[in-house]
């Protein structure tokens, strides 16, 4: 965090002396922030935002490697996209100081010893099966010709996968990632785990296809620091929130795993995964690899992908900076894990929070809180949607 951010706003040790706030926020990650500058800057109210780690941005948080000075993720790529006008208007809002600049984000993939482009589309189909298709009525063609249909009713990740590109190429791409991502068989997990994952019929080699996308100029953490940045907004950084005493509070958003705040309730956890970061900085002024993200989706290899950071927005450098992710179960909550049983589990936790909300005027709020994995911009537009509901404001 930058020491202009700390002048220019009140971060305060982790002795808490003020105790009385119009609005109290668990997390100072997407949702957490929106929310805290909704209420700071448009109802005026009186903010703490308190966060368990030493920074800000959730997971978003971004900062400048000491030996290369590149900018990097500290927890895995972020690319930000989105087909919403109203979240694109909302994060620009500061563009004056926090520019956003366009990113057209690619991937490519190990298979089969070769390097081809994913999503999968009609180079990558070329590739692997020795094919020349030319056009999208050809790709189109082919993909209806391999895809075991399943009407609508896919009923886990291996059928949905299946149903879009087939067996062998499921076999190929998804199936051992699936298995290293969240160490289950597609077969035990929810359709939408694999749904979300594009087919092109063309040459398209973008991973999405969103109306806007984009990264920060001078990355995420600035951007939040300039969101918070209010004197109505308090951030506490280094806290958890269940260690404090006698905090008041008007209204409580948690945006927190919501089987933490209900520990003491008596039901199991649910289920989540990690992942393990594995730093390398190399001496070479170019790139280690063609692409900022190459996954590995076969079983020999132990980690999921490499990120290259050298590669977003262009940076130069002397060295270059790689991480390898390993997806664990150990470590901090990323991803619901989407199978039935924690679904179910989930439903019994909603119930509780359901029941506090009315009781107490605290609100659950984000991909932790409300147990489903959302991308970044719908994080976004959900913290806006639920501040315009609660206090009945539109955009």
């Amino acid at each position: 965090m930058s020491p202009s951010f700390r002048k220019t706003s009140k971060v305060v040790p982790q002795r808490l002396t003020d105790l009385n706030y119009d609005v109290c926020i668990v997390g100072a990650g997407l949702s957490g922030a929106v929310l805290a500058e909704r209420y700071a800057n448009v109802l005026q109210k009186k903010v703490i935002v308190i966060e368990k780690r030493s920074h800000i941005g959730g997971n978003c948080y971004d900062y400048i490697d000491q030996k290369s000075g590149i900018l990097m993720n500290l927890y895995g790529a972020h690319l930000f996209h989105t087909d919403s006008e109203k979240v694109w208007r909302y994060i620009n809002q500061w563009s004056e100081e926090v520019p956003w600049i366009r990113w057209d984000h690619e991937v490519r993939a190990v298979v089969d010893g070769k390097l081809v482009p994913v999503p999968v589309n009609i180079n990558t189909v070329n590739s692997l099966f020795g094919l020349n298709f030319r056009n999208t009525s050809e790709m189109t063609s082919w993909l209806n010709s391999v895809q075991k249909k399943c009407d609508g009713n896919c009923v886990n990740a291996r059928e949905m996968a299946e149903s879009r590109v087939g067996s062998v190429l499921f076999q190929k791409i998804f199936a051992s990632y699936t298995k290293k991502q969240w160490d289950k068989d597609a077969s035990e997990l929810e359709p939408l785990v694999t749904a979300r994952i594009p087919v092109r019929n063309d040459f398209d080699q973008r991973y999405f296809s969103d109306r806007f996308q984009a990264l920060p100029k001078h990355g995420y953490t600035k951007w939040f620091e300039r969101i918070l940045r209010s004197e109505r907004i308090t951030v506490q950084l280094n806290t958890d929130y269940f260690a404090l005493k006698d905090l008041r509070c008007g209204k409580m958003f948690f945006t927190g795993p919501i089987d933490t705040y209900f520990s003491k309730e008596g039901l199991p956890k649910l289920e989540y995964r990690s992942i393990r970061f594995e730093k390398t900085i190399l001496h070479n002024s170019g790139f280690f690899q063609p692409a900022s993200v190459v996954n590995y989706p076969e079983p020999d290899v132990p980690f999921t992908r490499i990120v290259e950071y050298k590669h977003f927005l262009w940076q130069k450098s002397d060295y270059t900076v790689i991480v390898k992710e390993f997806s664990t179960d150990d470590g901090e909550p990323y991803y619901p894990v989407p199978k039935k049983t924690n679904i179910a589990l989930y439903e019994k936790y909603k119930e509780l929070a359901n029941e506090a909300e009315k009781k107490s005027s605290i609100f659950f709020v984000g991909r932790l809180a409300t147990y489903k994995y959302i991308n970044m911009d719908r994080a976004i537009l959900l913290a806006l949607e639920m501040f315009e509901k609660i206090e009945n404001r539109t955009r």
